[in-house]
């Protein structure tokens, strides 16, 4: 009799959290069938440790982007320079890491501690630049970021000639491609950031602002909220999250180069809008655009492991991106016609 009334509890909580959330649950369900699809599709080769694992290293850095893009486009914003940024920033912390360490003047983990110091200042400055012109100068996010996705590129090359960058100390590169209990560390601080993001957003009063200014900007700043100050903060926030990927390229790749994670920005947009993000501003979750990066993920290794193309990967996430888009605009249409009548 207890088992039937925990079977019953358990069946109202799962309805109650589908029409609660239609969408998350909808998401959740898309990944399901995708993960029986590729396990069916390349047997015991999909669901094993190895995959598992190998998705792990790579998932990190594309969510952590995901994350820094979605927080933007929740203000209704964009940012077109975030892998931009990214590599910049990484590539000033893997300059600064060769150089002491062929100095030999300190020690490994001072060395390790200056680069990451350094990658983190460096986003900071990126965001701050991206914030002062959105929020302050009045200029439209996908111009700003798109010239400052030009300028933080050209300085990159700049600095790197076109080649890389390496000769860092042995143990920085144990962040990108070490493990604990066999669970790799870039995991272990995806969900770190995952957790960070989720509270900031959710829990706290920038987090309310963030959403705010993404439905109605000049109704938040009337009710007294510094708008300025809240988009500045949420570039800055982005920027640092393209940082800490920055940081789990070079430890994976063991190396610094301007054209790592070319389609990044595409996936990052794409994870965001997929995860419920509305691409106007105003609505979205951290839990939503996590799922979506884990179903692209999916998608991603599925094909690999299949042998398709990976550029097929690009096309399927694109024509993702198309498509969300489409539903969601026609959605709000007809949204738009029912109130009206």
């Amino acid at each position: 009799m207890e088992n039937s009334n925990n079977r019953v509890t358990i069946r109202e909580k799962m309805v109650q959290a589908i029409r609660r959330d239609p969408k998350q649950a909808f998401l959740v369900l898309v990944l399901l069938v995708l993960v029986v699809m590729m396990s069916l599709l390349a047997p015991g080769r999909f669901l094993s440790v190895r995959n598992f694992k190998n998705m792990g290293f790579q998932m990190a850095e594309f969510g952590i982007l995901a994350i820094g893009m979605s927080v933007v486009i929740m203000t209704g914003g964009i940012n077109l320079s975030l892998l931009s940024s990214a590599m910049l920033s990484a590539i000033v912390g893997a300059y600064l890491m060769r150089t002491l360490n062929q100095a030999q003047v300190m020690g490994d983990l001072p060395i390790i501690l200056i680069g990451i110091a350094s990658v983190l200042l460096v986003s900071v400055l990126c965001g701050l630049a991206n914030g002062f012109f959105v929020a302050y100068v009045g200029v439209v996010p996908l111009l700003v970021t798109l010239g400052t996705q030009t300028v933080f590129n050209g300085i990159s090359l700049n600095i790197t000639r076109g080649s890389g960058i390496s000769g860092f100390p042995k143990v920085f590169q144990r962040i990108g491609a070490g493990t604990l209990f066999d669970i790799p560390y870039t995991l272990i601080i995806y969900l770190l950031v995952v957790l960070l993001a989720w509270y900031l957003v959710h829990k706290t009063p920038w987090g309310v602002s963030v959403y705010m200014v993404g439905g109605n900007e000049k109704a938040t700043r009337y009710s007294g909220i510094n708008t300025k100050r809240v988009l500045t903060l949420v570039y800055v926030f982005s920027a640092v999250m393209a940082g800490i990927a920055g940081i789990l390229m070079i430890s994976r790749y063991n190396s610094a180069r301007a054209d790592y994670g070319t389609s990044y920005t595409l996936q990052a947009v794409a994870a965001t809008v997929l995860g419920g993000t509305d691409i106007n501003g105003g609505s979205g979750k951290v839990g939503g655009t996590v799922v979506a990066v884990l179903i692209l993920q999916v998608l991603s290794s599925g094909f690999n492991i299949i042998g398709i193309n990976r550029n097929i990967t690009d096309i399927v996430t694109g024509l993702i991106l198309i498509g969300v888009l489409s539903i969601n605009h026609l959605t709000a249409r007809d949204g738009l016609r029912k109130a009206k009548k």
